[in-house]
């Protein structure tokens, strides 16, 4: 984005007021980014921003609609990065009114996009709201999860230590494997073997309680199956 763009700069105006608690300054800004914007681009941005700030479920799927359907008419690429924020918003908004099936489709969506998204922590932020859209629309029983059990056992403990090596393999990318999403790696080959790795590495120390190094060989021996 142009920080030297009008819209742009009010947006950011508009975040620092988020940031601060001024949620009515905020909403003034992105409206008057909004009232400002000279191009679907423009107002692509000023509504992404603005949807976070409506009264209703109704309304704030309105705005977000009214986004997606300005960066469609932008159709380059500098909204290519967008698409995955944008259908996440829309699977919200949607599951916010009670609509299972469409909010999926979105979410479904928002994963596709994912590799549009330039790497770094708001990517990971955004894969991490994806997951959490997915597995709220999963109609399927989620199966047990052995990392995710021991994950619980080392929090309970506060084992930070064992924590800090797992928790960035298993939260750091998302995990899509038929009709389940969870938190691993999206079906990337990279993201299992990290995780395997890691689990692997704790493993080799033998410094866990009996349970929890029993529950760990038994989460690296499902992952080898």
């Amino acid at each position: 984005m142009d920080p030297e763009n009008p819209v742009v700069q009010l947006c950011a105006e508009g975040m620092k007021a988020e940031t601060e608690g001024r949620e009515a300054d905020a909403r003034e800004l992105f409206l008057r980014a909004w009232e400002a914007a000279g191009d679907d681009y423009e107002a692509c941005v000023a509504t992404h921003c603005l949807a976070r700030h409506q009264p209703t479920p109704e309304e704030t799927l309105r705005w977000n609609q009214e986004c997606l359907t300005r960066a469609d008419r932008v159709g380059d690429d500098r909204v290519r990065g967008f698409y995955a924020s944008l259908h996440g918003t829309m699977g919200r908004a949607q599951l916010a009114l009670g609509r299972r099936g469409p909010a999926r489709a979105h979410f479904r969506s928002a994963a596709g996009h994912l590799d549009a998204v330039p790497p770094g922590p708001y990517r990971e932020w955004v894969r991490l709201c994806v997951a959490r859209g997915l597995r709220a629309t999963d109609d399927a029983p989620a199966p047990d999860d052995p990392v995710r059990v021991l994950l619980k056992r080392l929090c309970a403990r506060a084992d930070l230590e064992a924590l800090s090596l797992l928790l960035p393999a298993y939260t750091g990318s998302l995990a899509y494997t038929g009709s389940l999403a969870y938190m691993g790696s999206l079906g990337a080959p990279e993201g299992e073997e990290r995780l395997t790795t890691a689990l692997r590495m704790l493993h080799a120390e033998k410094r866990l309680p009996a349970p929890e190094q029993s529950a760990l060989g038994e989460a690296i021996a499902l992952r080898a199956a």
